[in-house]
């Protein structure tokens, strides 16, 4: 299936964190951050999308034992973000929070050199 910020109505991944005891839906972006309208445009989409999926019940309807957990939305992506779009990133952790909801960015891929993971979900492939 495919994933990606160019996805917009896909759910890349999400899944319970037995050490946090928090549900974690994870969004990818194996593209460079060009800070395009386009791919800005991608990103709010697509936590748009994930936002709805949460709050407005399709979650728990498909994983019921979800129900009531904390929730963190994170962005893996391949790169540092430019200027731009860390700035949308700020605004979006900012109104995040005000839903209790907790956003973190995960750069997987530095300088060209693979984070270390299976390639699976990281983006490095």
């Amino acid at each position: 299936m495919p994933s990606g910020l160019e996805f917009p109505h896909i759910i890349d991944l999400y899944m319970m964190d037995p050490e946090t005891e928090r549900v974690v839906l994870v969004m990818h972006e194996r593209r460079p951050w060009t800070g395009s309208d386009e791919q800005i445009f991608q990103l709010q989409e697509k936590m748009n999308a994930y936002m709805s999926f949460a709050l407005d019940g399709e979650m728990t309807d498909e994983s019921p034992e979800l129900a009531d957990l904390p929730l963190r939305i994170e962005l893996r992506c391949v790169g540092e973000p430019d200027e731009r779009t860390l700035h949308y990133l700020t605004l979006i952790h900012d109104q995040l929070a005000l839903h209790e909801v907790e956003f973190m960015v995960s750069i997987r891929q530095k300088n060209g050199e693979c984070c270390g993971g299976d390639g699976k979900d990281c983006g490095c492939e």
